[in-house]
């Protein structure tokens, strides 16, 4: 089981959370002004990363936040946890391969 690391409550197990979506996507300024091919892309094609990513968690039986963590989709080492509205901690991943 994973430990994720809630920034308000502390390391739970992950039943305790679901998984939002990829912390990296941006919505697009102004939706009207985009295409119907660049909303689709938007809605639907996500890439599937091998290595460090930035995800958005929600605590469904805690603290009830989103959070944003920097997991590793292979060994699922979490480097950190954090407000989607705070940077990323100093220590933020920085390999893209992860552990060896």
């Amino acid at each position: 089981m994973m430990l994720i690391p809630c920034p308000w409550c502390g390391p739970r197990p992950e039943c305790e959370f679901e998984y939002g979506a990829d912390a990296t996507v941006q919505r697009p300024e102004d939706p009207s002004s985009v295409t119907d091919d660049e909303w689709t892309e938007y809605l639907y094609f996500r890439d599937n990363p091998k290595g460090w990513h930035k995800e958005l968690w929600f605590h469904r039986t805690g603290c009830h936040h989103w959070f944003v963590t920097e997991r590793h989709t292979v060994t699922h080492e979490i480097a950190a946890a954090y407000p989607p509205s705070d940077p990323p901690l100093p220590a933020a991943v920085t390999d893209e391969e992860g552990p060896e």
